[in-house]
């Protein structure tokens, strides 16, 4: 009998052989991936006697199509009911509705960590010499920064009576027609965020956790950030980790927390991987180191994502590249952001063995040099095949 996937309150998982989990299609090519990676998904876990029961809820253009909303509070009550979820690609709505449903979804159910992690698989092409030096994790902070939609429109009102507003106040001089936008940076959200990824790194064994921001610049919003998470490694983690000012770059057996300013971390990401294990960032550099992270190991078409909250225990893993219209419904696309998102999926669930099997089956079909498009075209020798044969040609291999 399928059951409800629960949490202690001490933020761990109860989870079934059965558990129930709601699952978005996604727009636009959605309707393609989202079964392939279903296939390969349930294959994996039937090896070791586990069945998902999948519960089908509705966001972007078909729930629009069925109910007249976006995003239907039903979803949000499952989502909130049954803890983990996955998703295809949604389509942001033009000219109404929620600016992302994305983003709209980590805001109303408080999912604050966006983990991204970004290794290469063997056999991906890669435009860089080294991509298997890449074995990076993104802990993205994801309910504050400037993606808490906190803007005033140029010329509007609100936007002219707070600019004089801080004129007078400040003696902030904003040019007219100005467009403003309010950029939160929390202690409790840059806490709880660095917490969680200090306590991965430790859990996973990792070497180091970098703080990214752009403290030379906005000092008390970014820089705060860095401060706040030194403070708390002093604090809450000082008998198994230190940061770098505090030991002089030499942590011993402990875990090191260290920083860099955000421009020269998209640098030395590219030129010196191997430094860089575990990132802890705000929103907006998350958004930008993820996306240039993925380039290098293959692109975000094989990218997983999971929004987490790891309080309350809710989670939704999801595809993260766009919905792709003109290849909807042509079975063609790459299937790998949101198969390895069910990964990421399975391993919160404590189903290491099943998420390790579907990797290395992932990774001897690209050997194999079976592939769909966008890879075939980067390869000598390839096969080029559907989405849902790839699917297929994984599923064989587990």
């Amino acid at each position: 009998m399928a059951e409800k996937i629960t949490v202690n309150s001490e933020g761990v998982l109860n989870v079934s052989d059965n558990p129930i989990i709601p699952f978005i299609e996604g727009d636009g090519i959605g309707v393609d991936i989202w079964p392939a990676a279903k296939l390969v998904l349930d294959a994996a876990a039937k090896k070791y006697g586990k069945t998902i029961e999948w519960k089908e809820v509705l966001a972007g253009e078909k729930a629009f199509n069925e109910t007249g909303d976006w995003l239907p509070e039903q979803t949000i009550v499952d989502f909130r009911e049954y803890l983990i979820g996955i998703k295809g690609p949604l389509t942001t709505p033009i000219g109404g509705g929620f600016r992302s449903l994305n983003v709209a979804l980590r805001q109303i159910l408080d999912l604050y960590v966006c983990l991204r992690p970004v290794r290469w698989f063997k056999g991906v092409p890669s435009p860089v010499k080294q991509p298997e030096l890449v074995d990076m994790v993104i802990f993205r902070e994801n309910t504050e920064d400037v993606y808490a939609g906190l803007e005033l429109e140029a010329g509007t009102p609100d936007a002219e009576k707070l600019r004089a507003f801080l004129k007078d106040s400040y003696g902030w001089d904003i040019r007219e027609m100005s467009g403003i936008g309010i950029k939160p940076i929390s202690k409790f959200g840059s806490e709880r965020l660095i917490r969680a990824a200090i306590k991965y790194a430790l859990e996973h064994k990792r070497e180091s956790v970098n703080l990214v921001h752009k403290g030379n610049i906005q000092k008390f919003t970014e820089g705060a950030f860095m401060k706040w998470g030194y403070e708390l490694v002093r604090n809450e983690f000082a008998d198994v980790a230190v940061g770098w000012a505090d030991c002089d770059g030499k942590p011993g057996s402990k875990l090191l927390v260290k920083d860099s300013i955000a421009d020269i971390t998209l640098q030395q990401v590219l030129t010196r991987p191997s430094e860089f294990s575990v990132i802890a960032t705000m929103n907006l550099n998350g958004d930008y180191l993820s996306d240039a992270l993925a380039a290098q190991v293959g692109g975000i078409g094989i990218a997983p994502g999971a929004n987490i909250n790891y309080v309350t225990g809710h989670g939704i893993f999801e595809a993260t590249h766009g919905t792709a219209p003109k290849y909807a419904g042509q079975d063609k696309v790459n299937p790998g952001s949101v198969l390895l998102s069910g990964v990421l999926m399975f391993e919160h669930l404590g189903w290491q063995g099943a998420a390790d099997d579907i990797v290395c089956a992932l990774e001897a079909t690209i050997s194999d040099k079976i592939v769909t498009y966008d890879f075939a075209r980067l390869m000598d020798g390839a096969t080029e095949v559907k989405c849902s044969e790839f699917a297929s040609a994984i599923v064989d291999r587990l």
